[in-house]
């Protein structure tokens, strides 16, 4: 039986602009006497983690679930700003029932989200999504004043998660031998990231690392790493590390400038723990992972799997096969033997591992895989009343493909931005392009109707 189709909770968690419905105050409180509602009193009461990045709007969510949560009789944890994978580890380590993180990931500080995780650490099953929206139908009664949750502030919690990461590289290996810049995009890992490579041996050179509310992801980050691409460059550093907004996505630039996505990451971090045999099973992707990344995994012995698009489906498909290593292109890329979600840092760590181990750079080890070209496009769609199944865009995508004969096509709805993205893959780049524009011309000509 499929899956209900959720009024807030969208691929992951709930999101959108601030100041309408869903991200309004008074919708948050309730959301968050929802979540306490449901959880069932353990010997020491309810606990609820909650972190948070550097949007300004953060203070304003977090006051607001804090009440409700205390409403329902909740007990609170407060982390401050720290990145989204650090928030499923303390969830595990803390023994909360469930863990939230308030962001909006990559998007603008004009935008916000709240993200869950069960007390496993793991995103909160589609079952418990549904209990949550349906607690939120209901009237929001107040707990007795003796029952009541407090809030508390855990001090420690960027400490326990820079040794955390620390932990993930085997103590032989040390990075002293590297220079790397790192940018954080002015979010969530700007206080953790830097310490994370400067203890382990690097020489870091940081960018984007002063938040002040309203300069996340602005210029800066994964999303624009033309940035890092010249700060790489002009340093003569060994390569660059970009993180997102709340660190659970990873690009990186080798020392000629050049930018290592999602897909070659996944590829380095795979043979590298394939040679350590570290690694069981194979590498699950996504319907937007490059077919370079499935020939060189082939060529490996390891079998490659692609899901619908989110890390979601990509962490449920590994789990189904009890398989370790996942992720996608855009740099969400999870290694269950160390954490239970996409992690930009422990990445970032896996990468520079097998480096040293092999003794090579970021650009000959990126070169065992060689990219097909492809190209992501997005649409603006401003409300969904285009059908993607429309007879005229189904008809000439069905012509595009018997052209492209090895190539694909994608064509899906964003889950985070009111867009339609469009990817094509071709082993001809004209082909491709070509195919690209005669998309995107009738897609946008169809929006308007």
């Amino acid at each position: 039986m499929a899956d209900a189709v959720l009024k807030y909770f969208g691929t992951d968690g709930i999101r959108g602009r601030i100041g309408k419905k869903p991200m309004t105050p008074d919708f948050i409180m309730k959301l968050g006497w929802a979540v306490g509602s449901i959880l069932e009193s353990s010997p020491t009461g309810k606990k609820v983690l909650i972190g948070k990045d550097t949007r300004v709007s953060g203070y304003l969510f977090e006051s607001a679930l804090q009440t409700g949560l205390s409403a329902a009789g909740a007990d609170v944890l407060l982390t401050g700003p720290m990145p989204t994978s650090s928030i499923a580890y303390l969830t595990r380590t803390l023994h909360a029932q469930i863990g939230i993180v308030i962001s909006a990931s990559h998007n603008s500080n004009l935008d916000n989200g709240i993200k869950f995780f069960s007390s496993d650490g793991f995103k909160l099953p589609h079952l418990v999504e549904e209990e949550i929206e349906k607690q939120l139908e209901k009237s929001l009664e107040i707990f007795d004043t003796e029952a009541l949750g407090k809030a508390f502030r855990v001090n420690d919690a960027p400490g326990r998660y820079i040794e955390f990461c620390k932990s993930a590289v085997s103590h032989h290996c040390h990075f002293d031998q590297l220079k790397v810049v790192v940018d954080c995009a002015n979010g969530a890992t700007y206080h953790i990231a830097p310490k994370v490579f400067t203890e382990l041996g690097a020489k870091v050179i940081t960018m984007n690392t002063t938040p002040n509310g309203y300069n996340i992801n602005l210029n800066a980050g994964s999303q624009h790493p033309s940035f890092i691409q010249k700060r790489v460059i002009e340093e003569k550093a060994d390569l660059g590390i970009a993180f997102d907004g709340d660190g659970d996505r990873l690009i990186m630039v080798d020392h000629r400038g050049e930018i290592v996505e999602g897909d070659e990451i996944i590829y380095m971090i795979a043979k590298h723990l394939l040679n350590t045999r570290q690694l069981s099973g194979g590498v699950v992707g996504t319907l937007m992972s490059n077919s370079g990344l499935e020939v060189a995994l082939r060529k490996l012995g390891l079998p490659f799997i692609r899901v619908s698009i989110g890390d979601q489906h990509v962490m449920e498909e590994l789990q189904k096969r009890s398989w370790q290593l996942g992720g996608e292109n855009s740099g969400h890329i999870v290694y269950l033997p160390v954490n239970t979600t996409s992690d930009g840092i422990i990445s970032a760590l896996l990468v520079l591992e097998a480096l040293i181990n092999s003794g090579k750079t970021l650009n000959e080890l990126k070169k065992g895989m060689t990219k097909w070209p492809q190209r992501i496009v997005n649409i603006p769609c401003h409300d969904r009343h285009l059908a993607l199944d429309h007879p005229i865009l189904e008809k000439q995508i069905k012509s595009a493909e018997k052209e492209l004969k090895t190539g694909r096509i994608v064509l899906r709805y964003s889950g985070t931005e009111q867009v339609i993205r469009l990817m094509v893959e071709a082993q001809d780049s004209k082909q491709l392009d070509e195919i690209i524009s005669q998309l995107t011309d009738t897609i946008t000509q169809l929006t308007k109707i």
